[in-house]
C-alpha cells in the first residue's frame, strides 16, 4: 500500500487493464514522489565511461537531483572518483552501499578492497557489498570470492558485508549465505525473457527462492527494473509504460511488504550501450 495513492497491491499487481496511459504516468508520478527506499547510483556523465575519474562535483549533482526521491544509494565501484560517493550520500542524509567492483584483475581488485575497507573504516559504509556478478561473469572462483569477503569482513566487524549477484546464485552456492550478512540479490524479470503482465509475481518468485534458504538472513533486491527503450528479448518488451507499470509493482510491493530495493538505475549512460546493449 502507498501511502499516497492508497492502491491495493493484487498477487498479480496493479491491475492495469482499463486504465489509460495518462492514468499509469500519473500513478507513475504519485509513486515517484513518495519516494523509494534505494536506487542504483552512477555519475558518469557523457562520454565518460568506467576507468575515467569522477569529479565530486559532478557527483553531487546528480545526488541533489536523486536526493528527494531515496534514502539510499548503491555505488559500484570505490576507486577512480566512486570513493567520493558514499561521503557524498552521507552529507544529504542518504545512507551507502559500497561496492567494490571486483573482476579478473587481480591489481584492481586488491584496490577496490583496501579502498572499500578503507571508507568503511572512516564510518562512511552502511552496508559493504564485495563484488557485483562475479560468478555471473566468471571472473573470480567461488572460493577467491569468499576470500575476498572474508577479509573485509574481518577488516570491518562493524559493518555488514554482502555480496550482489543474480538471485540464483545464492540458491545454487549456499556457501554465499554463509559468508555473507546480508544477501544482495538481482532479480530481472526482463532478462529471463518475462512478459511484463506476469513480471511482478516472477520477481517475487525470485526473492521467495532465496528467502527460502537464506536461514534468515536480511535480503536486499539490489538491482530490478525494466527498460523504457531498445530491443525485446524473448517475452520482455522495452517501452516507457512498461517501464512505469514495472516501477509502479515494484516500488508498492517494496512499500507493502517492506521489501529493502534498489532499483535500478538512477541515470541512463550511454557506455552501457556498447557493453551491455541497447536497453
Amino acid at each position: 500500500m502507498s501511502s499516497k495513492s492508497g492502491k491495493f497491491l493484487a498477487l498479480s499487481g496493479i491491475d492495469y487493464s482499463g486504465k489509460t496511459e495518462k492514468e499509469i504516468r500519473e500513478l507513475f508520478y504519485e509513486v515517484l514522489n513518495d519516494g523509494m527506499h534505494g536506487l542504483g547510483f552512477s555519475a558518469y556523465e557523457e562520454g565518460q565511461e568506467p576507468g575515467d575519474t569522477l569529479s565530486e562535483a559532478q557527483i553531487r549533482r546528480r545526488m541533489e537531483i536523486i536526493a528527494p526521491y531515496t534514502k539510499w544509494v548503491r555505488s559500484f565501484s570505490c576507486i577512480e572518483g566512486n570513493e567520493i560517493i558514499p561521503k557524498v550520500a552521507h552529507e544529504f542524509g542518504i545512507k551507502a552501499m559500497a561496492g567494490a567492483w571486483l573482476g579478473d584483475d587481480k591489481e584492481k581488485n586488491d584496490e577496490e578492497i583496501a579502498s572499500l575497507i578503507q571508507m568503511g573504516k572512516e564510518g562512511l559504509v552502511d552496508i559493504a557489498a564485495v563484488g557485483n556478478e562475479v560468478l555471473l561473469r566468471n571472473d573470480l572462483t567461488l572460493d577467491e570470492l569468499l576470500d575476498q569477503i572474508a577479509k573485509v569482513k574481518e577488516a570491518l566487524p562493524g559493518v555488514p558485508v554482502g555480496y550482489v549477484d543474480a538471485y540464483y546464485e545464492f540458491v545454487t552456492h549456499p556457501q554465499l549465505i554463509d559468508a555473507c550478512d546480508v544477501l544482495l540479490i538481482n532479480c530481472y524479470p526482463f532478462w529471463e525473457g518475462c512478459h511484463l503482465d506476469y513480471s511482478f509475481p516472477y520477481m517475487q518468485n525470485m526473492y521467495y527462492q532465496v528467502q527460502r534458504v537464506a536461514k534468515g538472513k536480511p535480503i536486499i533486491v539490489s538491482e530490478t527494473g525494466w527498460p523504457s527503450q531498445g530491443t525485446s528479448y524473448k517475452d520482455s518488451h522495452p517501452s516507457a509504460i512498461n517501464f512505469m507499470k514495472y516501477f509502479i509493482n515494484a516500488q508498492l510491493w517494496s512499500k507493502k511488504d517492506d521489501i529493502d530495493m534498489m532499483y535500478f538505475t538512477s541515470f541512463d549512460e550511454s557506455w552501457k550501450v556498447g557493453a551491455e546493449g541497447d536497453v
